[in-house]
């Protein structure tokens, strides 16, 4: 019964022994390669932005005003509709400006009849004072009397054209061209020239501007791309996703917010499609220089070591080299290579967590040939030439 308990044991430990031996020679074996995506070293033109959040403000606003007091007798416009500099807006009742200029006119011709009378009299007085029949003083007089009756006819004059200026406020016509709101006041309601409501509020709505701040940091840059010439900015919906305009930088603010550290700047848009909106909040994406034909790949492709940035290059015996870069402006998707990469080669864009340095690698299809990062930010570089 021992021996037998202990040749049971021995062919135990001898199985044992047995695979002992081919799990060594598993470990001993080569590595399984780690399946990865690659792609590769590309050049493209790459658009260097500048980002800030800001407000569509407006050219001109005014709300319309009577400049005389009366009754609303009309209004000559519909809400939210374009008018044009000088439409007619809305109508005052006329009738007391009318009588009103009426009475000048006549108090104007009363005036001008006692005038030419006057100077009648004096041209006869005038014959009559070297013959002595009539005397010096009476002569004074009558040209006094003329002067007089002058000055009326102008002040009457002046009268007339107050009259008819007051008249023509009656009819209130639009200061500038641009898109009409809320109607404030209905017809038949007295209003007067000291309502600080007013009729309407009018707004130009093309061209129209963008109010957007950056970082003071980023001054030296823009004041640089300035000196160049123009500097293109896109107006972006809030998200990102669309490109609302396209317009040009105006003006760099001639001071500094020292309280959030920032600079105001205004952009001018054509608006020709009513994208913008006053007071609506927007992306500004100024472009401040395209580098030409600059190396570039994935924002995927880029690892951060503890000795800075690398990337893992596919080398020709299916293993990858750990390769040190500098890189330079990013987008979010592509980034340039300053240093560390040249054209063509490949660079992995997925599981790096598995490898290290010499690890084989199997690339997953044949998109290694391929550089989508280039076809991914092809809109950029379009929206940037078309600034």
């Amino acid at each position: 019964m021992i021996g037998a308990t202990v040749v049971v044991i021995g062919g135990l430990v001898w199985y044992g022994s047995g695979s002992h031996d081919k799990a060594a020679k598993a470990d001993t074996g080569k590595p399984k390669a780690v399946t990865v995506e690659t792609t590769r070293v590309t050049r493209m033109d790459m658009p260097q932005y500048l980002e800030g959040l800001g407000t569509v403000q407006a050219f001109n606003t005014v709300t319309v005003n009577t400049r005389v007091d009366g009754q609303l007798q009309k209004i000559g416009f519909t809400e939210g509709q374009t008018v044009n500099r000088g439409d007619v807006l809305a109508q005052i009742d006329p009738r007391p400006n009318q009588a009103a200029l009426l009475l000048a006119q006549a108090n104007k011709a009363k005036d001008e009849a006692q005038l030419a009378n006057a100077k009648r009299d004096l041209a006869r007085y005038q014959l009559l004072e070297p013959q002595q029949l009539t005397s010096k003083q009476t002569l004074d007089a009558q040209r006094a009397t003329v002067a007089q009756l002058a000055a009326q006819v102008q002040a009457d004059q002046a009268a007339v054209d107050n009259a008819k200026t007051q008249l023509d406020y009656t009819t209130i016509t639009s200061p500038i061209t641009g898109r009409t709101g809320i109607r404030l006041v209905d017809v038949g309601n007295m209003v007067h020239s000291t309502d600080t409501t007013g009729i309407v509020v009018v707004t130009q709505m093309q061209p129209i501007s963008l109010i957007f701040t950056l970082p003071e940091e980023a001054l030296s840059q823009v004041n640089q791309a300035l000196e160049k010439g123009k500097v293109p900015v896109a107006a972006l919906a809030r998200d990102g996703s669309k490109i609302l305009d396209q317009g040009t930088l105006a003006l760099v603010d001639n001071q500094i917010n020292q309280t959030s550290g920032t600079i105001k700047l205004k952009a001018t848009f054509g608006n020709s499609h009513l994208q913008l909106w006053p007071g609506q909040f927007i992306n500004a994406r100024l472009l401040l220089q395209v580098h030409q034909q600059a190396l570039t790949i994935p924002d995927s492709a880029a690892q951060r070591g503890p000795n800075g940035m690398f990337t893992y290059v596919l080398k020709p015996d299916s293993t990858v080299e750990a390769r040190p870069i500098k890189v330079g402006i990013d987008t979010g998707k592509v980034m340039v290579v300053e240093s560390g990469l040249t054209e063509g080669e490949q660079v992995v864009t997925n599981n790096q967590y598995r490898l290290q340095p010499g690890s084989s690698v199997k690339v997953k299809d044949a998109k290694k040939d391929k550089a989508p990062h280039a076809k991914d930010d092809a809109s950029a570089d379009k929206a940037g030439a078309a600034s």
